[in-house]
C-alpha cells in the first residue's frame, strides 16, 4: 500500500520539533510494508476550485448528438484542514468547523448536484419537454446532531426528495399518488426536427389484362427522396414542410416517360383557436421549471441551515465532551492525591483503615467515570471528523485527536420580542417561499387545465407545387403530339417551386370530446389540488409559529439552568475550599473533602451540560428563524461553490 504524505507538512512537523511523531508515522508505514511518498501541494491546491456543474454548450451543431460527461466527486479533503493541525492535534473553533462542512460535508455534496438538475429541467421545457420535478428534501446524512425542532417535517427521501414541484399537496404517499401540475393540452417539440428518407424499390405485379398495361407482368422501379421538416412555437401554431422526390420506371409500353421523374412540395401551417391557443397553455412547463429552479435555490439554501445547524450541534457535544473529560481528569487527579495522602496517614495511624478504603473506592469510581468521558469524547471526535471530511481513509487524521478551541459563552438573557421573531421566520424560512412558489405553479396549472377542457378547432392551411420530369419513351407511340415537361430531374424541381401548378387548400379541424370526462376531472382535481395546497402553507406558518415559540422557551429556560448551575458551582467551590483547608488544619477528615470534591465535580459537570444546552438552544432559535446563515456571516455562494471566498467571521 502507499501511504501519500504532504512534503510541507513532514518538513514543517521536523522544524517545529515534532519529530518523535514523524518518525512515529514512518514507522507505522514500514511495518505495513507500504511505501512512503512525499507530496507536494499541487493536488490539494486542485481541490480548492469551486464546483462547476453547469451543462456545457458548444456552438458545434454536431455536439447535439453526443453525450455530456460529468467529472467524478473530487474526494480529497480541502487545504483548510492540515492548516488547522499541529502538533499532531486538530484544533478547532466553531467558525473553523463551519467552513470546513461547507467544503467537505457530504450531505452538502450531494445537495449541490440538486442545482444543476433544476437546470436541465428549464433547459428540456424549452423545447417543448415536460418538466421532470425539483430536489426539495434536506439530506440528512451526516450522523450526530439532529435538525428540527418541535413540529419539523421529516427530511427528504432519496438525494434531496425528489418531488414533482415544492413537494406539494399532490405528491401523495412516498409519491405513489401523482398530482396534476402541469396538465393541459399536449405540447409538441419546439427544436426543429427534419427528417429524411431515401431508398429504391422493385415491384412486380400481376396484371389482368393484358391490353391495359402491354405486359403480362408489370414491372416497377421506384426511388424515392423525401426531406420533413417540422416545428412548433408557443403560440399554439405548428409549421411543417414536405418535399418528396420520385423517379420510376416500369417495363410497360404504354407509360409516356421513363423514368418518370415527380417532384413535390407542400407547406403547411396550422393554428390552435381554442385548446392550446397562445402562451399560457403552451408556456406552461418553462414557467413551472423557472419556478421550480427558484424552489431548488430555496432548497439548497434550507440544505445549508439544516448542515451549518447540525454541525453546531456536533461542536457543541464536543465541547461537552471535551470538557467532561477534563472535569474527569482533575478528579480523578485529586482521587488519587487523596489516595496517597490516606496512605501515608494510614502507615502513620493518624486515620483508621476505613478512610483508605473510601480514597480507594473514589479513585476507581473516577478512573471509571474518566473512562467513560474519553471514550464519549473519541466519539464525538469522530462525529465531528465525520462531518468535516470527504474522506476518512488517511488512519492518521483518523487517529489525530480534536481540540474544540472555543467554549460556551456567558449566558445572556433574551430580549427578543417573540412577535417580532415570528414575522422575520415567516418572512425567512424556505418552507413558506418554497410553498408560495408552488401555489403559483399550481395557478399555472389550473389555467392550463381550465383551457384543456375546450374543444380542439385548429384552423389548417397548406400551399404545395409539384413538377413532372424525365425522357419520352421510345417504345410509346405519341403520333403527332410531344411532350412539355422537363427531361430532367433538375427540371422537375424547378416546375415544382415556380408555381406552375400550385395546389393551395384553407380550412378548419374540429375535435369535439364527447362528456370530456378526463379533461373534466384533471381540471377539477387542479382546483382542489390548489386550495390543499393553499391550507398547507397556512398549516406551514402556524407550525412555524410554533417552533419559533418552543426555541424561544426553550431558550429562556435553558437560560435560568445556567444561571442556576453557575450558582451551585460557585458554592461547591467554596464548600470544597472550606472542606480542604479544615483537613489541612486537622479539623476535617479526608471523606469529607472527597464529599465536597465529589459535590463540586458533578456541579462542575451540571454546568457544562446546562451550557452546552444552552448554546443548542440559541443555535435551534437561529434555525427556527431562518436566522443561521446571517448570524454566521455564510455566503450562500460559498456553498454554492464549495469553497470559501473569506473566512467566516
Amino acid at each position: 500500500m502507499i501511504y501519500w504524505v504532504k512534503a510541507e507538512h513532514f518538513i514543517s512537523s521536523v522544524v517545529q520539533g515534532a519529530v518523535e511523531r514523524v518518525i512515529r508515522e514512518i514507522s507505522h508505514v514500514l511495518k505495513t510494508g507500504g511505501i512512503l511518498v512525499l507530496a507536494t501541494a499541487m493536488a490539494s491546491a486542485q481541490t480548492s476550485a469551486p464546483v462547476q456543474f453547469d451543462m456545457p454548450h458548444s456552438h458545434n451543431p454536431f455536439s447535439a448528438y453526443s453525450g455530456s460527461y460529468v467529472p467524478a466527486p473530487v474526494l480529497a479533503n480541502s487545504p483548510r484542514l492540515d492548516k488547522l493541525v499541529k502538533d499532531g492535534k486538530l484544533y478547532l473553533s466553531l467558525n473553523d468547523a463551519i467552513d470546513l462542512a461547507l467544503e467537505n460535508n457530504l450531505d452538502l455534496a450531494i445537495a449541490r448536484y440538486n442545482l444543476p438538475i433544476a437546470d436541465t429541467d428549464l433547459s428540456r421545457t424549452k423545447a417543448g419537454g415536460s418538466f421532470l420535478g425539483v430536489n426539495t428534501g434536506v439530506v440528512q446524512g451526516t450522523p450526530g446532531g439532529g435538525v428540527g425542532g418541535l413540529g419539523a417535517g421529516a427530511p427528504g427521501s432519496g438525494a434531496g426528495g425528489t418531488t414533482g414541484g415544492a413537494g406539494g399537496a399532490g405528491a401523495g404517499a412516498n409519491g405513489i399518488v401523482q398530482s396534476t401540475l402541469g396538465t393541459g393540452t399536449a405540447i409538441r417539440s419546439y427544436d426543429p426536427s427534419i427528417t429524411a428518407d431515401i431508398g429504391d424499390e422493385h415491384q412486380t405485379s400481376p396484371v389482368a389484362n393484358l391490353q391495359s398495361f402491354g405486359v403480362p407482368s408489370l414491372q416497377a422501379n421506384t426511388g424515392n427522396f423525401d426531406i420533413n421538416y417540422s416545428q412548433a412555437f408557443p403560440t399554439g401554431t405548428s409549421l411543417g414542410f414536405q418535399f418528396q422526390n420520385t423517379r420510376q420506371t416500369t417495363n410497360s409500353p404504354f407509360f409516356p416517360l421513363s423514368p418518370t421523374l415527380n417532384s413535390v412540395y407542400r407547406l403547411t401551417l396550422s393554428q390552435q383557436l381554442l385548446a392550446g391557443f397562445g402562451f399560457g397553455p403552451n408556456l406552461r412547463f418553462v414557467k413551472i421549471a423557472r419556478n421550480n429552479k427558484k424552489i431548488s435555490d430555496i432548497a439548497f439554501k434550507d440544505q445549508v441551515i439544516a448542515t451549518v445547524t447540525q454541525i453546531e450541534d456536533i461542536y457543541w457535544d464536543l465541547v461537552d465532551a471535551y470538557e467532561q473529560a477534563q472535569v474527569n481528569e482533575q478528579s480523578l487527579a485529586f482521587a488519587q492525591q487523596t489516595l496517597d495522602n490516606a496512605k501515608k496517614q494510614y502507615q502513620l495511624q493518624s486515620i483508621p483503615e476505613m478512610d483508605v478504603m473510601r480514597a480507594e473506592a473514589s479513585e476507581s469510581k473516577s478512573e471509571q467515570d474518566l473512562t467513560v468521558a474519553k471514550t464519549s469524547l473519541e466519539l464525538q471526535e469522530s462525529l465531528i471528523k465525520n462531518a468535516l471530511t470527504k474522506s476518512l481513509d488517511d488512519p492518521v487524521l483518523e487517529a489525530i485527536p480534536v481540540i474544540p478551541t472555543d467554549r460556551s459563552r456567558q449566558a445572556v438573557e433574551g430580549n427578543s420580542d417573540l412577535e417580532s421573531l415570528i414575522n422575520q421566520a415567516v418572512h425567512t424560512r424556505a418552507e413558506l417561499a418554497e410553498s408560495d412558489i408552488d401555489l403559483v405553479n399550481r395557478q399555472i396549472s389550473r389555467k392550463a387545465a381550465r383551457n384543456a377542457l375546450l374543444p380542439s378547432l385548429s384552423l389548417i392551411g397548406t400551399y404545395s407545387g409539384s413538377g413532372l420530369a424525365g425522357p419520352l419513351n421510345p417504345i410509346f407511340n405519341l403520333g403527332t403530339n410531344s411532350s412539355n415537361v422537363p427531361g430532367d430531374f433538375g427540371g422537375a424541381v424547378v416546375d415544382a417551386f415556380n408555381n406552375s401548378s400550385p395546389d393551395y387548400f384553407v380550412g378548419f379541424s374540429l375535435s369535439l370530446p364527447i362528456r370530456n370526462r378526463v379533461a373534466k376531472a384533471d381540471q377539477y382535481r387542479s382546483e382542489l389540488e390548489y386550495r390543499q395546497a393553499e391550507l398547507r402553507r397556512e398549516e406551514l406558518k402556524k407550525q412555524i409559529r410554533i417552533e419559533v415559540r418552543n426555541a424561544q422557551y426553550a431558550l429562556e429556560q435553558n437560560f435560568a439552568r445556567v444561571q442556576a448551575a453557575t450558582k451551585a458551582r460557585d458554592l461547591s467551590q467554596r464548600t470544597f475550599d472550606i472542606t480542604k483547608k479544615e483537613q489541612t488544619l486537622g479539623a476535617g477528615s479526608t471523606y469529607q473533602t472527597m464529599s465536597a470534591q465529589h459535590d463540586l465535580a458533578e456541579a462542575e459537570l451540571d454546568l457544562v451540560t446546562a451550557q452546552t444546552t444552552y448554546e443548542k438552544a440559541k443555535v435551534e432559535l437561529d434555525r427556527a428563524t431562518g436566522a443561521t446563515l446571517e448570524h454566521n456571516g455564510i455566503q450562500i455562494q460559498d456553498a454554492i461553490n464549495g469553497r470559501i471566498s473569506s473566512p467566516t467571521p
